[in-house]
């Protein structure tokens, strides 16, 4: 019996590394890369991480009835959008799992600043830009952290070299002409110290599935081999 439940054990961990392939946790994408938007602007959204689930969609918490399922490419296009439809989307599926959100903002306004809409790396390199939408020349911009002007440029932008956490905070811009953006946060997080997922389909499967499979021929006929071993040794042992 305790060798039947040891070679037992031995192919149910084989099994297991054949089915523990995880999915890779679920991200929202949003492109072009920024958290402010004019009226009009075409919006779209990406899920990422999305490999073998289906039911994806992406969700929005003002407007309940959006609908916005994404295709075979996990992605989904809002044109013409509008104001009343800035606000928080996350990713979500019919069973209760869901993305961490981004929070939007959509003006009717002249003015917007340009951040990204994603958390950055600690030392990234960061560019806030201020954008005006009635005019293609450059203006003398102020930006602002936490309702603090921090710089004036005459290009509408400005460049941060080694982002870090003091750099969190809400940003907006102000321009010469007296336009001025809605503010977004500047989320900054600690560099990653584990392997980033995989981002192509295939590139998964190589890296992760290929080799257990071919491994596991080997560890099956490894674990018959010891099991047989072990029957034979009883057998001889036994009066």
């Amino acid at each position: 019996m305790e060798v039947t439940a040891l070679c037992i054990r031995l192919l149910m961990n084989v099994l297991f590394l054949l089915c523990d392939q995880k999915v890779d946790s679920v991200s929202l994408r949003v492109e072009p890369n920024k958290l402010q938007f004019f009226e009009y602007d075409n919006v779209t959204f990406h899920c990422e991480g999305t490999y073998g689930w289906s039911g994806w969609k992406v969700a929005h918490k003002v407007k309940k009835d959006f609908q916005c399922k994404l295709t075979t490419e996990s992605y989904c296009v809002i044109k013409d959008i509008y104001p009343e439809e800035g606000g928080k989307y996350w990713c979500e599926d019919g069973k209760g799992e869901r993305s961490d959100s981004i929070n939007i903002t959509v003006t009717g306004g002249s003015v917007i600043l340009e951040s990204p809409a994603l958390p950055v790396t600690e030392g990234d390199v960061v560019t806030l830009r201020c954008r005006n939408k009635n005019t293609s020349s450059d203006l003398l911009t102020g930006f602002y952290k936490d309702g603090v002007l921090i710089s004036s440029s005459s290009t509408g932008e400005i460049t941060i070299c080694r982002v870090s956490k003091s750099d969190e905070g809400l940003y907006k811009c102000k321009t010469s002409d007296g336009g001025e953006s809605a503010e977004s946060r500047l989320t900054v997080r600690a560099p990653h110290t584990e392997t980033p997922p995989c981002s192509d389909d295939m590139f998964f499967i190589f890296r992760n599935i290929i080799p257990v499979v071919l491994m596991a021929p080997l560890l099956l006929l490894l674990g018959l081999l010891h099991c047989g071993n072990l029957r034979g040794s009883c057998s001889r042992c036994v009066m």
